[in-house]
């Protein structure tokens, strides 16, 4: 986790892929599902997600939290549907990405055919001001930190999105499939010291979920695996 901490002090993502599968999203979603009476299987999770004709690749888990990353066309219906069929659930739809770094839209060159997802979520500290530092940062970091753009680039990062829901960030880290972010990563700093300051500066705005390990700010969410 260390590798994965230095990166996720700042981001989250925007992916471009037809419907809700594997490798982009139009116009990008992301729902959660936190199931504070451990109710909701992954077996419920999967059914839902066969039922909708979602790929399984679209589904996360992390303890008694779910995510499905989708369409915004059709996210509205999902969440809908998801507090109707399992009414005791938390279902939460994320704004749309207030950051958005996209490989294509920076270099022009031509993406990845196929990518894997990383998902993350963290929370914004209470302190209002502060919030609106990080985002302020955020929208102002690709022409007052283009070193980060940049890092996103050497590291092979197909797209980085970050989400909002009130406190609660999600980032999603798009990688070509069959990569390892743990290799990739560490290139987002190779001679590149202002990714290391950012990281640093973030990682002022940021804190661990309600339900996190204790002194852990950013927590993964897995691939669901059908048993």
């Amino acid at each position: 986790m260390k590798h994965l901490k230095i990166l996720f002090y700042s981001f989250i993502l925007f992916l471009f892929l037809p419907g809700c599968t594997g490798n982009t999203v139009q116009s990008p979603a992301l729902i959660e599902i936190i199931d504070t009476g451990y109710h909701f299987s992954t077996q419920d999770l999967l059914k839902f997600a066969t039922d909708n004709k979602l790929d399984q690749s679209s589904i996360f888990e992390w303890q008694n939290h779910s995510v499905i990353y989708c369409s915004q066309n059709n996210a509205q219906k999902y969440k809908v549907k998801l507090e109707t069929l399992f009414p005791s659930v938390i279902v939460k739809l994320y704004d749309p990405p207030f950051y958005n770094f996209n490989r294509k839209q920076y270099s022009n060159e031509k993406p990845a055919a196929k990518w894997d997802h990383i998902i993350m979520t963290a929370n914004l500290v209470e302190d209002t001001l502060k919030q609106k530092e990080y985002l302020e940062y955020h929208r102002t970091q690709k022409e007052k930190w283009p070193e980060i753009s940049k890092g996103f680039y050497n590291a092979n990062f197909q797209q980085v999105l970050v989400f909002r829901n009130e406190r609660q960030l999600m980032l999603v880290i798009s990688i070509p499939a069959g990569e390892s972010l743990d290799r990739l990563n560490p290139k987002t700093t190779e001679n590149n010291p202002r990714v290391t300051e950012w990281n640093s500066i973030m990682g002022n705005y940021q804190q661990g979920i309600e339900d996190a390990p204790k002194g852990t700010t950013w927590v993964l969410f897995s691939t669901v695996k059908s048993h």
